[in-house]
């Protein structure tokens, strides 16, 4: 029989079972993410402003420099109707998503406002100003990279912000008004709001994830591919970590009995499960039905426009599996090098699972990308985000394996940074090098081959192949820089320049007639938006307008069918006289002979 003295024992003993059981409730908790402090938060500070005015200068500077793409031509003129006519309405066979455009739209309303009309144009069109909105998600994309910290680690999350902040692929991809800069910002806003939520339990991630999981869909096809990846490489990654924690006695962020706990249970789980969908389907639906002006063609079409796709993934820019790599190895040497050793880490030192998540995204993106038929290069932009991730895993094991050798804390601060300018100098300068050395005339050697002109173009300088992709050499369709995908010369803005001497000759100014005979030519319409009177036939043509353009095949055509009435305008650097507008598209511009002097 029990005495008053043993049961209170076993109440006191129940008592100690169930604190002891709350505290570790309590500690399981807590993120197991928790970094040790490895530079103060003002070193953290400063470097990581820096690093987010170093992406800015390169995304931002000089943005009409470049001449528009023959895609971003096409997006313009989208873009030129909902600005001017307030008119969009999504078409699975023309040119993805629509987030591009609204996001694009309110941007020239924006700068209509504050600075009033722009020129000629007055509704704030201009290539700076649509070329702005993938620029400020490029620079957005490594700002949220900064949320990481506590899960890739301090040193880690700098390295990687750093390394995609001067990618030469990144920077140019950024400046260019297309729709990947904003799908993988989407990609890792969704992957940031799911490591916050399971972190602490907020409603708002869920919003957020949804809204970017809606918006991800809304702006490209190839969603799917990514959202199909990342389910993937989060189940592994689960699947992983439990093995882990039981073969090994890590504790590698709770497990999922103590997160349902945190949630409120599986039915709070569900209920906000279901609030997602309902966010995802609402923003998606809003976007594919313009705002509800085309529904539900709109979301019909956004249906259909899987199975359009999938037939042009099989048909167009087809390579072999390998191409990715090849051109990875060429641009992006240190991200792909140092991508391959985080990821490498990740799997044998199984400290932050995490960085195995990342490594799982960003190789199993690479193998998924690389098995389909269909490559360009602005889609390695996919995988060029989540690789700098597992660049900086590698950087941070650089870091800690330092501390074990260098005591003082400024060499070790020099020896990373040391790290880092080979890793963007010497180390992507070798590997373009050494691939242009291989692909050289057999004769010559290695050596010889070495010895020629075009390998003293400073590659090993850090930062080299940044500078001069975006700034100097952007139109060069060397293959060794693969961003330059039958990109528009420069010449084509000289073209444009002489037009629109010509139109001031006329006093017509926007009234000009501008006739098209040839059947290339994107990105013109872009360049020619204010002008009222442009036809655009794609073959000969008679006209009486004051300006013609036409191809260099055509040449023969418009004596014949003009003769002495017009006569050519020279581009003074071709001994043709072409406006080269592509590699292999040359055009010719024709003014009435009154206009010449």
């Amino acid at each position: 029989m029990d005495t008053g003295s043993t049961r209170s024992l076993k109440n006191k003993q129940r008592a100690d079972r169930e604190k002891a059981a709350a505290a570790k409730r309590a500690a399981k908790a807590k993120p197991a993410t928790t970094q040790p402090v490895e530079i103060s938060e003002r070193t953290w500070l400063i470097l990581s402003v820096a690093i987010l005015l170093l992406a800015a200068v390169l995304r931002l500077y000089d943005l009409d420099l470049v001449p528009l793409h023959h895609d971003e031509g096409v997006n313009g003129n989208f873009l030129v109707r909902l600005v001017r006519e307030g008119y969009y309405h999504y078409d699975p066979a023309n040119y993805h998503g629509p987030t591009l455009y609204y996001f694009a739209a309110f941007f020239p309303w924006v700068v209509r406002i504050v600075f009033g009309p722009n020129g000629q144009d007055k509704y704030g069109l201009t290539t700076v100003a649509i070329r702005s909105v993938p620029a400020l998600f490029g620079i957005a994309t490594i700002a949220l990279i900064f949320t990481l910290r506590r899960n890739l680690g301090t040193i880690a999350t700098l390295a990687a912000a750093f390394l995609l902040a001067i990618s030469p692929g990144a920077v140019y991809l950024s400046r260019y008004f297309i729709h990947e800069t904003l799908f993988v910002f989407f990609a890792l806003g969704m992957v940031v709001a799911a490591v916050k939520y399971y972190e602490a339990p907020n409603p708002v991630y869920v919003i957020l994830g949804a809204m970017s999981a809606a918006l991800l869909f809304a702006t490209k096809e190839t969603a799917f591919v990514t959202a199909g990846v990342l389910l993937i490489a989060l189940f592994l990654t689960i699947i992983c970590r439990a093995l882990w924690n039981r073969g090994m006695g890590l504790e590698l962020g709770g497990d999922e009995s103590n997160f349902l706990e945190r949630v409120g249970g599986p039915m709070w789980l569900a209920i906000w499960l279901g609030v997602a969908f309902g966010v995802f389907v609402i923003v998606n639906g809003l976007f594919y039905s313009s705002f509800f002006t085309n529904y539900p063609q709109g979301v019909t079409d956004a249906i259909k426009t899987f199975q359009f796709w999938k037939k042009t993934g099989e048909a167009a820019h087809v390579h072999p599996p390998a191409t990715y790599l090849h051109w990875l190895l060429l641009q992006e040497a240190p991200l792909l090098i140092l991508g391959a050793m985080g990821a490498l880490l990740a799997v044998l030192r199984p400290v932050r699972s995490f960085a195995l998540f990342v490594a799982l995204w960003a190789f199993g993106l690479l193998a998924a990308y690389s098995l389909i038929q269909y490559k360009t290069p602005w889609l390695a932009l996919n995988f060029i985000v989540p690789l700098a991730l597992c660049s900086g895993v590698t950087i941070q094991w650089f870091y800690e394996e330092l501390k074990k050798f260098v005591v003082d804390d400024l060499l070790r601060v020099l020896a990373l940074a040391g790290i880092l300018l080979f890793a963007i100098g010497p180390l992507a300068g070798l590997a373009q090098a050494f691939d242009q050395a291989f692909t050289s005339t057999s004769e010559k050697g290695l050596v010889g081959a070495f010895s020629e002109e075009k390998f003293r173009r400073k590659p090993f300088i850090p930062g080299y192949q940044t500078i001069d992709l975006n700034f100097i050499n952007y139109d060069n369709d060397d293959r060794y820089y693969v961003y330059i995908y039958a990109h528009t010369r420069r010449q084509t803005l000289k073209l444009v320049d002489e037009i629109n001497r010509l139109s001031q000759r006329t006093r017509q100014g926007g009234d000009t007639g501008i006739t098209i005979v040839s059947p290339d030519y994107w990105p013109l319409p872009w360049y020619l938006r204010n002008y009222k009177r442009v036809g655009y036939y794609g073959r000969m043509s008679p006209s009486v307008e004051p300006i013609i353009i036409a191809s260099q095949g055509q040449a023969e055509e418009v004596q014949t069918t003009f003769g002495e009435r017009y006569i050519q305008i020279p581009s003074g650097e071709n001994p043709a006289g072409t406006f080269a507008l592509r590699p292999g598209v040359e055009l010719l511009l024709y003014a009435r002979r009154e206009l010449v002097r």
